[in-house]
């Protein structure tokens, strides 16, 4: 073999882009390039960029299975929608069933079933905090020796994919038990059937991968009679259809074009980026992981919305998050926690021990669904304490005299204050994420570029475009909150439209006032 030429001198942030397109032409032969690196576009020339599995499993080497049994399950739901509505709860159940025994064997069925009818058996207790200790304790027989690798016995064939289907199966039917456990344990009157369960369990689309829908929101939309569609629903859907598609067609592009994802890997090419480079390619990390959750993810809603579905919506994009409490990258997970662990213990949230304490055991169950190591509890650590710092900033300036300052001040120079401190929690959220999605190494390779190395020049700079961009962030934000909830101006008496210039005028938003006075006077 041909050893590596030497690396590409990377001094200034002009060779950013330059970078990643070609960096991998002039280091072919690297070693650590080989292993995720695999032949592409052969009339082209290019390779691909194959680091992320996820990606490779489903639109490569799974792609073919799941159009197959995605396609039958729209066939035959449709089927049923057509024919007997009232019943189609009952197909989806019966359709899943089929093709996860199918995958599988009738082995896995029984095993999941079992499962299924443990948790089931619990909740007539109706004693919540059963429910969940049996919940995890299942859950936790997937992560630990030799319980995993008694129950993986049980898994039939030697196809590629067993392992991932075995896993990704078993651990979200524990969740989607622990929920309608939970929920048959908040009904007053009765108990849900074993059958309601199983219809939740084995609806196809969300069987391996997700996302999870809770059990009280699938009950009512899976045995809603009423199938009619809203005006140009279908040709909603049919559009976000194509834009998936669009999306996994740009990014099979750049995968041969910008190896984002293997580039991180080796730490000897790393050193040689700029600090601009390499503060880009964390970001862009971070962006290519919520675009492929969006679209995993995507895929699949779609599908729901065609069986009449709200299905949970896709994950913020991280160029919005600047605050801990909306950063999830899998809207399913975050909501089964918000709903049962966090919202649960924490209440309204204004608590500082309430806060800690229902942070601390929703992060120890995410710990537990993600698989304990070195990595995720150190990234569960600093997120956890990322959150309750944004509560104990909240809590010190909620005091005097910051109180009256605040209130002295224009709302204007209140929302820069909080773009500033949202600025350095913008990175801080970037920082915590790479840790995950990369290695350690690379994040505290980033760390230190950005605040010591690249200081002062690097982190003024990147902190004052990343404080711009909340500035238009919280701006578009405010716009949406009047979309939803209309501000009542336009119903208050003329003279009254006085007060409302001359404090607004104040707070330099005159346009907007003059345009709200319009509004009044027409």
């Amino acid at each position: 073999e041909l050893l590596a030429p030497p690396l590409p001198h990377v001094g200034t942030d002009k060779h950013l882009v330059f970078f990643f397109c070609c960096c991998f032409s002039a280091n072919v032969n690297r070693k650590t390039f080989k292993t995720s690196v695999k032949p592409g576009w052969y009339y082209f020339g290019r390779k691909m960029d194959t680091a992320d599995f996820e990606w490779m499993m489903w639109f490569s080497t799974y792609r073919d299975h799941i159009l197959f049994a995605l396609s039958g399950h729209v066939l035959f739901a449709k089927i049923c929608s057509m024919l007997a509505p009232q019943y189609r709860s009952l197909v989806y159940m019966m359709y899943g069933l089929l093709a996860v025994w199918t995958s599988m064997g009738w082995t896995y069925v029984t095993l999941i079933l079992s499962h299924c009818i443990l948790l089931y058996s619990i909740s007539l207790v109706k004693i919540r905090w059963l429910c969940f200790i049996t919940g995890l304790c299942t859950l936790a027989t997937f992560k630990c020796e030799p319980f995993v690798s008694w129950q993986a016995g049980f898994v039939e064939g030697d196809f590629e994919l067993r392992h991932v289907l075995f896993y990704g199966g078993c651990g979200f039917t524990i969740m989607r038990c622990m929920s309608f456990a939970l929920e048959n344990c908040e009904r007053k009157d009765g108990n849900y059937s074993i059958l309601e369960l199983l219809k939740y369990n084995f609806y196809l689309p969300f069987f391996y991968f997700g996302p999870i829908m809770t059990f009280d929101k699938f009950y009512v939309q899976a045995n809603r009679s009423d199938l009619t569609r809203k005006e140009r629903e279908m040709w909603n859907i049919s559009l976000q259809g194509g834009i998936h598609l669009g999306v996994i067609i740009v990014i099979d592009v750049l995968f041969h074009f910008m190896y984002i994802l293997t580039i991180p890997a080796d730490m000897k090419l790393l050193k040689h980026l700029s600090d601009w480079a390499l503060v880009g390619l964390a970001y862009f990390n971070l962006v290519y992981d919520w675009v492929k959750a969006a679209v995993m993810f995507g895929v699949i809603n779609t599908v729901s919305r065609l069986d009449h579905l709200d299905p949970p919506k896709p994950p913020k994009c991280i160029t919005m998050l600047y605050v801990f409490a909306e950063t999830h990258f899998d809207r399913g997970i975050n909501d089964w926690l918000c709903k049962y662990v966090y919202d649960y213990l924490g209440g309204k949230h204004d608590n500082v021990v309430e806060e800690l304490i229902a942070t601390l055991c929703t992060f120890a169950v995410t710990i537990l669904w993600l698989g304990p190591c070195q990595v995720v509890m150190i990234w569960a650590f600093f997120n956890c304490f990322g959150l309750n710092f944004e509560l104990w900033t909240a809590k010190f300036f909620a005091m005097e005299p910051f109180t009256s300052f605040e209130l002295a001040m224009s709302e204007a120079m209140s929302r820069r204050i909080r773009a500033v401190f949202n600025s350095f929690n913008f990175w801080s959220i970037v920082l915590y994420n790479i840790l995950a999605l990369n290695s350690l190494d690379f994040a505290k390779l980033v760390t230190k570029r950005l605040l010591l190395k690249g200081f002062p020049i690097t982190t003024i700079i990147v902190m004052f475009v990343t404080y711009c961009l909340i500035q238009v962030i919280k701006e578009r934000e405010r716009r949406q909150a009047l979309i939803d909830d209309p501000d009542p101006l336009p119903f208050l008496r003329m003279d009254f439209c006085i007060v409302i210039l001359t404090k607004q005028w104040k707070e330099n938003q005159l346009w907007e006032t003059i345009f709200l006075t319009a509004i009044m006077i027409k």
